[in-house]
C-alpha cells in the first residue's frame, strides 16, 4: 500500500469518531454552562451535535492527521463553546464541572465505540473498516480525555485545578490562560519529545484500559 493510500485509509477510518469526538466535547461544555445558569452557547447555536457547528479547519482535520503520521497522540480541537462563566451560579465552583463535562462526554464516547465493537465482534462481523473504526473511536476519545486533563490551562484540567484551588492562588494561575496559544503550541512541540509524549500516552493508555476493562469478559479476543 503506498503513502496516499494510507492517507485516504486514515481519514476515511478516523472522520467520523475524531468530528464527534470533538464537537460533542465542546457541545458538552455548553450544556452543563447552561445547567449552572448560562445560556450564551445555546444562544449562540452551539448546543448541538453537529459537528458543522464545531469543525475548525485545522485543529478538526489537519492536527490530527498531522500528529497521527508523525506517531504523535492524534489529538485536536474545534472552535471553543462560548462560556460566560460570570453568568454561572456559583462561578468558581461551577467551572470545574464546566470544564469536565468535555473529558467525560469523550470518556462516555469512549465507552460507547467499545460497546460497539464488542456488539459487532459477538456477532462474528469481522469487515476490517467498521473494525477499525470503533478501535479509532476509543484511540480518539481517548486521547481527547487524557490531554484535556492536563492541568494546565488553558485545557480542561487547567480549569479543573482552577476551581480548586483557594481563591487567591486560583486568580494566578487562571492568568496563565491568556497564553493559550503559546502554550498549546508549546504541547505540541513538547510531543516530539520523549519524556512528555511518554507521559501522554501513558495516560491515553489509562483511559484507555479503563475504557476496555468493563468489556473484557466479553470480546472474543483482545486486539
Amino acid at each position: 500500500m503506498n503513502n496516499f493510500d494510507q492517507v485516504i485509509q486514515t481519514i476515511t477510518v478516523y472522520a467520523i469518531p475524531v468530528l464527534f469526538a470533538i464537537s460533542l466535547h465542546e457541545a458538552a461544555h455548553g450544556y452543563v454552562a447552561r445547567y449552572f445558569g448560562d445560556n450564551t452557547a445555546e444562544r449562540l447555536g452551539r448546543l448541538s451535535p453537529n459537528p458543522l457547528k464545531h469543525i475548525d479547519l485545522f485543529g478538526t482535520i489537519l492536527l490530527p492527521l498531522m500528529l497521527k503520521f508523525i506517531g504523535a497522540p492524534p489529538f485536536g480541537y474545534a472552535k471553543p463553546v462560548p462560556v460566560d462563566f460570570s453568568r454561572l451560579r456559583n462561578p468558581k465552583k461551577q467551572m470545574g464541572f464546566v470544564a469536565a463535562a468535555g473529558p467525560a462526554a469523550n470518556f462516555v464516547m469512549g465507552l460507547g465505540w467499545m460497546l460497539l465493537l464488542v456488539v459487532l465482534l459477538n456477532l462474528r462481523v469481522y469487515e476490517r473498516f467498521p473494525i477499525e473504526m470503533c478501535k479509532a473511536g476509543v484511540i480518539a476519545n481517548s486521547v481527547m480525555c487524557a490531554f484535556n486533563l492536563l492541568p494546565i490551562p488553558p485545557l480542561d484540567g487547567g480549569r479543573i485545578v482552577t476551581a480548586l484551588l483557594p481563591r487567591d492562588l486560583a486568580v494566578k494561575f487562571a492568568s496563565i490562560e491568556r497564553l493559550g496559544p503559546l502554550i498549546f503550541l508549546g504541547l505540541i512541540l513538547l510531543l516530539n519529545t520523549g519524556p512528555f509524549r511518554a507521559l501522554v500516552n501513558g495516560l491515553v493508555g489509562l483511559v484507555m484500559t479503563a475504557i476496555e476493562l468493563p468489556f473484557r469478559p466479553f470480546l472474543p479476543y483482545v486486539s
